[in-house]
């Protein structure tokens, strides 16, 4: 019975530490994801500077990618994770404030968009909430409809924000990711991806 006790109690202990390493894993993964995510114009950020009220503030990305703050002026944002933003800040704020602790973070990626047009039977924007392929954005589009060439599809690709950027097309085989035979073109998509299906 004493045996029976100890060992229902150590399984519960187990149960504990699993859940709650499980827990931690999760929160370090959802960290390094938000770390990693790189702003796009039309996302909003909340800025602010430790023990500083007037510098408290939320911007949205400009569609050139500029976003501008207090006694830093205009900054680059768009291409950029909110950590490197925060170093931005912090090293120009730092003529002004002795150590400045600048904290940024990410309130909406409104901007992460991809555009879906042609024969589907919901075109246009998808906002991006986490990383979506090319199925997945035209199961979003509410799928082809019937007229649509499924083999056809492709995805245009800008290199940039800036004017005259390079562009490049995408080819889609359809049917066979719709087979599964090959995934191959089954591509992630990027901000401002533009896939048509004609």
């Amino acid at each position: 019975m004493r045996v029976g006790y100890l060992n229902g109690k150590l399984n519960r202990k187990l149960r504990i530490v699993f859940v709650t390493a499980a827990v931690a894993f999760l929160g370090l993964f959802q960290i390094a994801a938000a770390d990693s995510y790189k702003l796009n114009p039309g996302d909003e950020v909340e800025i602010s500077v430790w023990n500083e009220e007037n510098l408290q503030k939320t911007i949205s990305v400009l569609p050139d990618g500029m976003i501008s703050f207090p006694l830093v002026g205009h900054l680059q944002a768009a291409g950029k994770t909110a950590s490197e933003i925060e170093a931005t800040i912090a090293a120009k704020l730092d003529a002004y404030i002795a150590d400045p602790e600048v904290n940024v973070t990410v309130t909406s990626t409104r901007g992460n968009v991809v555009f879906v047009v042609g024969k589907v039977l919901k075109p246009g924007p998808i906002v991006m909430i986490q990383s979506t392929t090319v199925m997945q954005a035209l199961a979003m589009a509410g799928g082809l409809n019937e007229f649509a060439s499924a083999n056809s599809i492709k995805i245009i690709r800008r290199s940039g924000l800036e004017e005259g950027a390079k562009e490049t097309v995408l080819k889609i085989r359809y049917s066979d990711l719709e087979k599964g035979n090959d995934l191959s073109s089954n591509h992630i998509l990027n901000y401002g991806d533009v896939i048509v299906v004609p």
